[in-house]
């Protein structure tokens, strides 16, 4: 079995394959200042959810863009599941080639995100990630990383809008039944929603402009759900995508080992 785990700015989530399927899907906070007992013993708790015995994992890949959290959940992996894991940094066999100024700097969620949607939906293709921020990331045919583009987050923007405005109150993000708001709850949901899902296609549709031929537009992150049934420019939402890629990168550097 492989345990294939992204660590983000805001959430952990942790996916369990038993060969090709995916058996398992959790997700805790990310906090810098869990100790590498609390990091393994929730992974265990997680293992054990599924009836899944440490011996039964074969390996453990990370993708991480917190490196403060590191060498905590490193050592966690290795003290309760006496594995070395895998981490996804630059040089890793991907399969993905990143053409990109500073290949380096790209984020290894995003080198996941990529694997998994070249391999599981073919390319061209755009993938679009909902996450803290929201990352648009374009490959080619041939599984060329080609370019991007890095917006705000709809939860960051949200944030920004009721934290640095006194009178503007914390609401829950989700579509509005309308955008003839009449009180200032959904007057702000129908802002944030609409605002944001236009951001979103017209971003999609200066790429097919600028790339100058069609492509897939595959979709993923946790808050991807509150906008893709609200647009017909995106072809699949995938949430799982992230684990996909990861059990990609794992399955060719085994190849390559």
């Amino acid at each position: 079995m492989l345990v294939a785990i992204d660590i983000g700015n805001t959430n952990i989530t942790i996916g369990i394959f038993d060969k090709d399927e995916l058996i398992g899907n959790y997700r805790l906070t990310t906090k810098v200042r869990r100790t590498s007992d609390e990091y393994g013993f929730l992974l265990k708790t997680f293992l054990d959810n599924s009836n899944i015995h440490k011996a039964d994992v074969d390996d453990v890949i990370i993708s991480s863009v917190v490196p403060k959290v590191m060498h905590s959940f490193r050592n966690g992996i290795k003290k309760f599941m006496e594995i070395e894991p895998i981490m996804v940094a630059p040089g890793i066999k991907s399969g993905i080639s990143v053409q990109l100024e500073n290949p380096k700097s790209v984020g290894s969620d995003r080198i996941a995100d990529c694997a998994g949607a070249f391999y599981e939906y073919g390319g061209p293709v755009l993938i679009v990630d909902f996450g803290t921020a929201t990352t648009y990331d374009y490959v080619d045919e041939n599984g060329c990383f080609k370019a991007g583009t890095i917006g705000v987050g709809i939860e960051t923007g949200a944030n920004a809008l009721w934290g640095q405005t006194a009178q503007l109150p914390e609401i829950e993000i989700k579509p509005p039944k309308t955008i003839l708001a009449k009180n200032t709850q959904t007057e702000m949901q129908a802002g944030i929603f609409y605002q944001y899902l236009g951001g979103i296609e017209y971003t999609i549709k200066q790429f097919r402009k600028e790339v100058g031929k069609d492509f897939k537009v595959i979709a993923t992150g946790g808050l991807g759900r509150i906008v893709c049934n609200h647009t017909k420019l995106i072809d699949v939402y995938d949430p799982n995508l992230i684990f996909k890629g990861l059990k990609i990168i794992y399955e060719k550097t085994k190849e390559n080992k």
